[in-house]
């Protein structure tokens, strides 16, 4: 890969683009600021600056590029970072040389091996008769041609190993199917077996749009009396279902347009929802809404409503899930009731009725209260018991004391008990509290692996970051004023002096220092003076001390005409 074609990416793409498409940015001044992804905190640390094309964050000290985020963001490598950007730039990479093509790493083959399965599970939908039986099946779900295209949906055909002859035929190994998750390794052979046999194929993709695996619902199979009605691809070094929302990649615009996200269960759910106009719409991939999901979500948006059946087998996890994300401070809103419909019955009964479900949503306190109340009896002392052991854990759990408060007076006042008696119940409910966040630094405090928090270190950084600011600067700084600053601080300075790239110390100084900089140099070198003539006669007096106690008063005399000249330079 050319230096070239990596400028042509980053000519073609802007950070605040590539950066914005996963995290929640606000305009400061010339810059953007928003929560960290890559650390927990609650004061805003991490900035992005369109003007030097580069991103920061200052609770933690990441930063860099668009290739540095794409990296760390999806915790790939280079050369997988380089194809998603040149992608979302319409920029063609040239083909590897035989020699880089050794290197290509194992998750582009991968990625190759689910797109070509993908093409192949289309191809059997429009041109195997079972394939076309399904297809019939979707159309009559109310999927349309439009949304099976777009959301790339496919048919796996009832054989052994129909998908891995085919890929074993376009030069892929049959160890690297298994890693993929779409083959299973036979027992002590060298051999394998198709996973999806004789289903409806849902391509999973990640936030770039690239497939990761599948999810695959049974259809005319054979053992279809003995498997379960839908099976996902396994674990790879692709997917983890922990860590994946279906349907993001078409929704995260829309979520920030909306500033909501409706949450499903369903694959089929997800789609009719965008395909009948709600577009906000996302699945969790078979499985429990976690902390995971929760952190990807937050950079969207902090409102969520949740289209999940509340009275289902899974209700514990569904709670664990809504107490995850009031942890994390998002509004939840909860559909109550589906009438015994799935979102995608509901819409291709009427849209509309699905639109005024969501608009009746019920803030997830309201939706706790009711249930609560409907279940037990609060004119007996057990029912009363018995509701205050749902609705106290959850009350809290809630951080702002005003929210809290209002909730146990209105718990109060409907089970007809004091306050004060429900404060003391709430006291001894024990619940699992969120790991305790740190805050992270306020910007211009030091960061964990800065232990130096004295004057002098701030005084340092702060004359650093002016002259980043204005570099012509750095000759307000002369020869004789070098000693005082410590080893770490002059090397910063002559690596400016030789140009280094020292771009989040600049943008550093744009956030946080309007002053003059010429004039805030001045002074901080005055203080940087004081301070190191402070150090010197402290350095006097012990040694002073020392010699009276030795008995040595020629070095005290010495030492003393040494104390009053730096006295009165100080």
């Amino acid at each position: 890969m050319s230096d070239s074609q990596i400028e042509e990416i980053k000519n073609k793409l802007n950070v605040l683009e590539v950066v914005g498409g996963y995290v929640k940015l606000t305009k400061t001044g010339i810059n953007y600021r928003g929560n960290c992804p890559f650390h927990k905190e609650k004061t805003p640390s991490f900035f992005v600056s369109p003007n030097r094309q580069m991103w920061h964050c200052f609770g933690c000290s990441k930063g860099g590029d668009i290739f540095e985020f794409i990296k760390a963001i999806e915790g790939i490598e280079f050369g997988d970072a380089l194809r998603i950007l040149a992608k979302k730039a319409g920029v063609e990479l040239k083909k590897m040389s035989s020699e880089d093509a050794k290197f290509k790493t194992e998750r582009q083959r991968l990625y190759e091996i689910t797109e070509l399965s993908c093409l192949f599970f289309e191809k059997q939908l429009e041109a195997s008769q079972v394939g076309k039986e399904a297809k019939e099946y979707l159309l009559k779900r109310g999927i349309t041609e439009e949304s099976i295209k777009k959301w790339r949906l496919g048919y796996s055909p009832d054989t052994w190993q129909g998908l891995s002859d085919y890929l074993i035929s376009n030069g892929f190994a049959r160890e690297e199917i298994i890693k993929s998750g779409l083959a299973i390794a036979k027992d002590g052979k060298n051999d394998s077996y198709d996973r999806f046999r004789g289903r409806i194929m849902f391509p999973i993709f990640d936030i770039n749009s690239q497939i990761v695996g599948f999810g695959a619902r049974i259809f005319k199979s054979k053992d279809a009396q003995e498997t379960a009605k839908y099976i996902n691809t396994p674990q790879t070094i692709l997917y983890d279902k922990s860590n994946l929302l279906y349907g993001l990649n078409f929704a995260k615009l829309f979520a920030r347009k909306d500033n909501n996200i409706v949450l499903t269960e369903g694959y089929t759910d997800t789609i009719m929802c965008h395909q009948a106009g709600f577009e906000n719409t996302v699945a969790t991939s078979g499985t429990a809404l976690t902390q995971q999901h929760l952190n990807i979500l937050k950079r969207y948006t902090d409102n969520l409503i949740l289209a999940f059946d509340m009275d289902s087998a899974g209700q514990n996890a569904t709670r664990r899930g809504i107490d995850l994300a009031q942890e994390k401070g998002f509004n939840i809103k909860v559909i109550e009731s589906y009438e015994a419909k799935d979102p995608a019955d509901i819409i291709l009964e009427n849209p509309e009725i699905w639109k005024n479900v969501l608009e009746k949503a019920k803030p997830i306190m309201d939706y706790y209260f009711d249930s609560a109340f409907l279940k037990f009896d609060k004119s007996k002392p057990e029912g009363k018991r018995e509701i205050s052991k749902i609705i106290l854990p959850v009350v809290k759990r809630i951080e702002n004391k005003i929210e809290q408060s209002f909730w146990i007076q209105k718990l109060s006042q409907k089970i007809d008990i004091k306050e004060d008696a429900i404060l003391a119940e709430m006291e001894k409910i024990k619940i699992a509290m969120p790991a305790v966040e740190q805050n992270s630094p306020e910007l211009g405090a030091r960061t964990a692996d800065e232990k130096d928090n004295s004057r002098k270190a701030m005084i340092e950084e702060k004359i650093i970051a002016l002259v980043l600011k204005k570099p012509e600067d750095l000759n307000l700084i002369e020869e004789k004023c070098y000693q005082y600053f410590s080893e770490n601080a002059k090397d910063v300075l002559d690596k400016i002096k030789n140009k280094e790239n020292m771009d989040a110390m600049a943008l550093k100084a744009e956030i946080q220092y309007e002053e003059d900089g010429g004039e805030e140099i001045s002074v901080c070198l005055l203080e940087l003076k004081t301070l190191e003539l402070k150090d010197r006669l402290e350095k006097i007096t012990r040694n002073i001390r020392s010699a009276e106690a030795d008995g040595n008063y020629e070095k005290v005399k010495e030492l003393m005409v040494d104390f009053s000249s730096i006295s009165k330079e100080l």
